[in-house]
C-alpha cells in the first residue's frame, strides 16, 4: 500500500485507536510515539521509554531483532515473530507475538511495533487488519467511498451520505461519474481521477460535486489504488473534505478581483489572463486601446456622480459596437477591446461615439477618444509586448493630436521588433560576455594630456549587428539587465585602471552607473569587491551619472549614503550632460560631485550663437565656484576647442581629441602626450 503525507496522516489519535500495544521506533530503533494500550500492558510511560532502544526485550530477542533490521525496514509486508518473552515495568514476564511493519511517513521511515497478547491474529491477517483499523480512524475524519476496480460504489461513510443526501442502498452500484455534474467539463474531470488511480497513481485536487438532489459542493479528494492483501483484489478509496464555503470566499474574491465594480467590465488583472489565453489557443484578435481624451479636465468641470455616470454610458455605448468582443476597464480613464474585428471596424467607433453622445440634464459631455489597435500574432507575440506597442502607439497618436484609432505603424513596428529582438538576444549576449569596452579619452586643457577615459559599452551581435548605446540602455533598463551590464563595466573599468596602473599609467576610468544599481543595498560591497578583485585603487574608479539619476537620488536616503561612503574611500563621481533640464540644483548640495560634464548639445552651437557661448561661460564658472572640475562633452572641432580653452573649461572630450578607441590605443595615446 502506497502512502503519502495527505494520504495517511498517522497522529496519536490515529494510532491509538488500535486495541493492541503499540509503538514506533525510527530507523535505529528508537521508539519515537508509545501507545496507551502499551502503557497499559508494561507499565512504562511514554515519557520513560521515548528515545530509549527498547528496553523491554530480553537480550536474544533484542540481538535477534538487531541481526534482522536492515530486512525490516527494507520488507514492506508485515513481520510476525512468535513466542517472545518481555519485561514489564515491574519485572514481570510477558509472552507473546510481535508484529512488525515498516512504515514511510512524510519521507521518513519508521517501524511499527504490534504486541498480539490474545494471540487473535494470525500472520497472513496482519496486514488487512492493520488496514481496518486504519480505515476506521479516517471513516471519523473524512468522507469516505469505495470504489471496485471499475468505478462503481461499494461502500460510502456515514458523513459521505450525509452530505450527498444519499442512502446505503441506493448508493452501492453507482458509477463514480454519477456523483458528478452532468456536464462535459466535469465528465473530464472524473475521467482524469480515475485514469490517475487506474494506473495505480494517487489523485489529490479540489473537485466540484453533486449530491442526489441536484445541489452542488466542493472538496478536497484524494482517491487511493488499494490492494486487498487477504483477498489479492484491487479497489480504491476516496477520502473526502468540503471545502464549499471556502471555494465560495475564493470564487467572491476573484469575482472582486476581476470585475470592476463601476462599469460591470472585466478588470485589467482579468485582461491579462484573458489575453495569455487566446494567445495559448493561438486565436487571431486584435488587442485594441481606448483613453478618454483630456480626462482629468474633463474631471475638473464632473462632479462624482456625473463622472461615474459617464463611465456606465461609456460602457455601454463600448459594449453596443463591439458586440461578442471581450471589453476590459483598463484603467481609470482607459479601456481595453480584445476582438476578431477589422481595423477599419474598429477605428468606425470614433464616429460611432460622435453619432451617439452621452448627455446629462440634456446637455452633450464633450467627450472624444483616441485608440491604438495591436494584431496577435502579426505585430507582437506576447501580453506584455502587445500592452507595450499598443501604449506606444497611443502615446504617438495624443501627441499628433487625438481623437481617431490607430494601428501600428511600419516605422514603429519595425521598431518594437527590433527592440524585442535586442531584449532576447541581450540575455544570451550578458550569458557569452558577447560584449567588448572601448574608451573614450579626456584631455586636460591646461596639460594637454589624457589622465582620464570615459568607459563605452560595445555589443556587436552575430544576428543584429551593432547595437548602440541609444539602443541598449533603454532596453537593459526597462529589462532590469541594466544592473548586469553594469557589474560587466564596473569589472572591466577597474581591471583595465589596474593593468594601466601596473604600466606606471595613472589613468581615471570611468563608466555610466544607474538610480536602478544604486537602490542595491549591496552596491557599495560590488564595488569594493570589485576594486579588490583587481588590486585597483579606489581614485581611478570615476562613476558617472545623469541629472535624471541625481533627481531621484537626494530623494533616498540609501543612494546618497551608498554614494558618500565610495566618496569617503576615494571614488569620484562625475555629473553627466550638465544643462539639460532640471531646474533644481538641491542635488549639487547633497551628492559627492567632484566633475560636471557640460552636455554636447550646447556645445555643438558654441560658434554660432553668442548666448550659448555666454551660457557655457556661466557653466564653467558655476562648476569651478563648486570647487569641481568642468569638462566639456562632443568637442568636434578646433574652434570649439580653442574657444571652451579660453573659457577656462578644465578638460574635453570628443572626436576632435579622439574617437572611441581601444586599450592599446589609449596606451598609445597617452604615452604620445606625455612630453607636451
Amino acid at each position: 500500500m502506497y502512502l503519502q503525507e495527505k494520504q495517511l496522516d498517522l497522529s496519536e489519535a490515529v494510532l491509538n485507536h488500535i486495541p493492541y500495544p503499540t509503538f514506533l521506533t525510527d530507523e535505529d530503533g528508537h521508539i519515537v510515539w508509545w501507545s496507551q494500550e502499551a502503557e497499559k500492558h508494561f507499565g512504562y510511560t511514554s515519557e520513560e521509554v521515548k528515545g530509549s532502544n527498547l528496553p523491554f526485550f530480553n537480550d536474544y530477542t533484542h540481538g535477534h531483532l538487531i541481526a534482522k533490521w536492515d530486512k525490516i525496514i527494507a520488507k514492506e509486508e508485515p513481520i510476525r515473530i512468535n513466542s517472545v518473552t518481555l519485561y514489564k515495568k515491574d519485572k514481570q514476564l510477558l509472552k507473546t507475538s510481535l508484529i512488525l511493519k515498516s512504515l514511510t511517513i512524510h519521507d521518513i521511515t519508521y517501524v511499527l511495533f504490534q504486541f498480539d497478547t490474545d494471540q487473535i491474529k494470525s500472520s497472513d491477517q496482519t496486514a488487512s487488519f492493520e488496514l481496518e483499523i486504519l480505515k476506521k480512524a479516517l471513516s471519523h475524519s473524512f468522507m469516505v467511498l469505495y470504489l471496485d476496480k471499475e468505478g462503481l460504489i461499494m461502500h460510502a461513510n456515514d458523513l459521505f451520505l450525509k452530505k450527498s443526501n444519499w442512502t446505503p442502498k441506493r448508493i452501492v452500484g453507482k458509477s463514480f461519474w454519477q456523483l458528478f455534474p452532468n456536464t462535459s467539463e466535469h465528465i473530464a474531470v472524473a475521467d482524469g481521477i480515475m485514469n490517475s488511480i487506474q494506473k495505480g497513481s494517487t489523485y489529490q485536487g479540489t473537485v466540484e460535486k453533486m449530491t442526489k438532489d441536484g445541489l452542488s459542493y466542493w472538496v478536497d479528494l484524494i482517491a487511493i489504488p488499494i490492494t486487498d492483501i487477504e483477498n489479492n483484489t484491487l479497489y480504491y478509496i476516496l477520502l473526502e473534505e468540503e471545502v464549499t464555503e471556502k471555494k465560495l470566499l475564493q470564487t467572491r474574491l476573484e469575482e472582486i478581483a476581476y470585475v470592476d465594480a463601476e462599469t460591470g467590465l472585466m478588470s485589467r488583472h482579468r485582461l491579462e489572463q484573458v489575453v495569455n489565453e487566446h494567445i495559448e489557443e493561438q486565436k487571431n484578435f486584435s488587442f485594441v486601446f481606448i483613453s478618454i481624451n483630456q480626462f482629468y479636465t474633463l474631471k475638473e468641470i464632473l462632479d462624482v456622480e456625473t463622472e461615474s455616470f459617464l463611465m456606465i454610458e461609456l460602457t455601454k455605448r463600448l459594449k453596443i459596437y463591439f458586440e461578442d468582443s471581450i471589453i476590459a476597464r483598463a484603467g481609470r480613464d482607459d479601456f481595453a477591446v480584445i476582438t476578431p474585428l477589422s481595423d477599419w471596424y474598429i477605428e468606425g467607433f470614433i464616429h460611432f461615439l460622435k453619432q451617439n453622445p452621452i448627455y446629462v440634464e440634456n446637455k452633450v459631455i464633450p467627450i472624444t477618444v483616441s485608440g491604438a489597435i495591436t494584431r496577435f500574432p502579426e505585430d507582437q507575440q506576447t501580453y506584455l509586448h502587445l500592452l507595450k506597442a499598443t501604449n506606444t502607439t497611443l502615446q504617438k497618436v495624443k501627441l499628433e493630436g487625438g481623437g481617431i484609432i490607430s494601428s501600428l505603424s511600419q516605422s514603429d513596428h519595425h521598431k518594437l521588433t527590433r527592440s524585442l529582438q535586442i531584449e532576447k538576444r541581450l540575455i544570451e549576449a550578458l550569458n557569452h560576455n558577447d560584449f567588448h569596452v572601448m574608451y573614450l579619452p579626456q584631455r586636460e586643457v591646461t596639460s594637454g594630456k589624457v589622465t582620464s577615459v570615459e568607459a563605452l559599452v560595445r555589443w556587436e551581435d552575430e544576428v543584429l549587428g551593432v547595437i548602440n548605446p541609444d539602443e541598449l540602455i533603454p532596453i537593459a533598463e526597462e529589462t532590469g539587465l541594466i544592473n548586469e551590464i553594469g557589474m560587466f563595466m564596473l569589472e572591466k573599468s577597474c581591471e583595465q585602471a589596474a593593468i594601466w596602473q601596473e604600466k606606471g599609467l595613472s589613468v581615471k576610468v570611468s563608466y555610466n552607473s544607474s538610480i536602478r544599481e544604486f537602490r542595491d543595498k549591496n552596491m557599495v560591497k560590488a564595488i569594493r569587491a570589485a576594486l579588490k578583485k583587481y588590486n585597483c585603487s579606489p581614485e581611478l574608479l570615476q562613476l558617472e551619472f545623469t541629472e535624471k539619476f541625481a533627481l531621484e537620488a537626494e530623494a533616498e536616503k540609501n543612494i546618497v549614503k551608498q554614494m558618500q561612503t565610495l566618496h569617503q574611500e576615494g571614488i569620484t563621481f562625475a555629473l553627466d550632460d550638465f544643462g539639460t533640464g532640471y531646474a533644481s540644483l538641491r542635488y549639487l548640495q547633497l551628492l559627492p560631485i567632484g566633475k560636471l560634464k557640460i552636455d554636447k548639445s550646447f556645445v555643438n552651437s558654441i560658434m554660432q550663437q553668442e548666448k550659448l557661448q555666454q551660457l557655457i561661460q556661466g557653466l564653467i564658472h558655476f562648476g569651478q565656484s563648486l570647487g569641481v572640475k568642468v569638462v566639456a562633452e562632443g568637442v568636434e572641432s578646433k574652434e570649439q576647442y580653442n574657444a571652451l580653452k579660453d573659457m577656462g573649461c578644465d578638460a574635453v572630450q570628443g572626436y576632435y581629441i579622439s574617437e572611441p578607441i581601444t586599450a592599446d590605443q589609449v596606451e598609445k595615446l597617452i604615452r604620445s602626450t606625455e612630453n607636451v
